[in-house]
């Protein structure tokens, strides 16, 4: 038995570290693996034979660099990637245009009912989320559902099993957990706290997104990654229930962006409004999930992730600024600057 310690590239989010154990975990001969995001490392151990580090990261890559990562003995140096940025600032400006124009001719912000994300932009940060490496995960369990059954010649029943119990998950258990903000009684105090960490867990996400400054990814917030290996795990149970089953269990992956919207749904203190938030988030990615499903599409290749993970960055620190000021307005504090 032996313990070895290497580097991953590519890492961006909690949901990324419970990718890579379950990639890792599931290959033969490793009993025990713990990876840190952080540290951009993981901890392998298991019974390798005679194999060389170089050679076990070599296998560890061919596992993973479907979904984007590396691994690698020694420590490479981070790069900004600068260059990036533009192509990246056009993109997120044209989103950000977009947002602004459907808001105000749209006729959507009427639908809010007083909440400050409106259903607009709920989907569109379902639409920036699926273009991330957050959904790095979701992406692998759909291909790994497809393949799975595939083999069976049943390709198509699966994949609709899954968006529709994930579609479902979030509308019903967005409306609980916003049903939920309703009884703890939070007053105005407390609901403006609860929106400020909103805006405040949506800016570290977009700042991480940019992956400009490594030591801050262990500042976001995430659920215990022990729940994503247990949803990776789900994969290999082949019953004809497991894609429904799957496709619920996303809700409580260590996603930033879900985590975010989760908490905005209890500052809306409705069952309603907080099924409609997490409902219209969900319906978001459904485009880019339904590519995935059914196409070989895939938002990891290299030589696009970096522009596409910026892009998502920088659109989601503009929505984290449009909360917070909406917040502060709503509370008081700021007199309105601007009306959508």
């Amino acid at each position: 038995m032996n313990t070895h310690t290497f580097h991953i590239h590519g890492m961006h989010c909690p949901s990324c570290v419970a990718l890579t154990e379950g990639e890792l975990g599931e290959v033969p001969g490793v009993t025990h693996v713990k990876a840190s995001l952080s540290a951009h490392s993981v901890k392998i151990a298991g019974d390798f034979g005679d194999k060389s580090p170089e050679r076990l990261a070599a296998d560890f890559t061919a596992r993973l660099q479907q979904h984007g990562f590396t691994v690698s003995v020694e420590k490479a140096k981070a790069a900004a990637r600068w260059a990036d940025f533009r192509l990246a600032v056009p993109l997120a400006a044209a989103g950000i245009g977009l947002f602004v124009v459907v808001q105000k001719y749209g006729g959507f912000h009427g639908l809010t009912a007083g909440a400050h994300i409106s259903f607009v932009t709920a989907i569109l940060l379902g639409v920036t989320a699926s273009l991330s490496s957050c959904m790095a995960m979701v992406g692998g369990l759909l291909l790994s559902i497809s393949a799975n059954f595939a083999k069976g010649g049943d390709a198509v029943r699966p994949q609709l099993l899954f968006h529709f119990g994930r579609l479902g998950s979030f509308f019903l258990l967005g409306g609980v957990i916003g049903a939920a903000g309703a009884v703890f009684q939070f007053g105005d105090r407390g609901m403006l706290v609860l929106e400020l960490l909103v805006s405040a867990s949506m800016f570290l996400l977009g700042i991480n997104l940019l992956d400009l400054f490594p030591g801050m990814k262990k500042w976001q917030p995430a659920l215990p990654a022990a729940l994503g290996r247990r949803v990776h795990a789900l994969k290999t149970v082949n019953h004809i229930a497991t894609p429904l089953l799957i496709g619920v269990a996303t809700f409580f992956l260590p996603c930033g962006f879900t985590q975010s919207m989760q908490l905005y749904a209890i500052t809306t203190g409705s069952f309603v409004s907080g099924a409609l938030a997490m409902g219209s988030f969900a319906l978001g990615t459904l485009p880019v999930l339904a590519l995935v499903s059914f196409s070989s599409f895939s938002c990891q290749n290299p030589a696009r992730a970096g522009v596409g993970l910026k892009t998502a960055g920088l659109l989601v620190i503009f929505f984290s600024i449009f909360n917070l000021i909406n917040a502060l307005v709503a509370s008081g504090i700021l007199p309105p600057l601007f009306t959508l």
